[in-house]
């Protein structure tokens, strides 16, 4: 069940708008970060609310970020 865009946890908001600002699709950071597109959905909703940590780090990396960055309140 998907939480509302206000109550999305800090990974959610972030990865979106980290890709946002880079102009990337949730299917091409899903190519470059090397996980399923169904993860990237499912973060992004509020889905999956605490991916692995390998999980973020590819997220991160392909955003040209750091985990840090992707868990900070915004």
């Amino acid at each position: 069940m998907s939480t509302s865009k206000k109550n999305l946890p800090p990974i959610a908001r972030n990865i979106r708008k980290y890709r946002n600002e880079q102009g990337i699709s949730q299917d091409k950071l899903s190519k470059l970060a090397e996980v399923s597109f169904n993860t990237i959905t499912k973060i992004e909703a509020g889905d999956t609310p605490n991916p692995t940590v390998e999980t973020m780090r590819r997220i991160a990396d392909a955003l040209g970020v750091t985990i840090d960055d992707l868990m900070q309140q915004l």
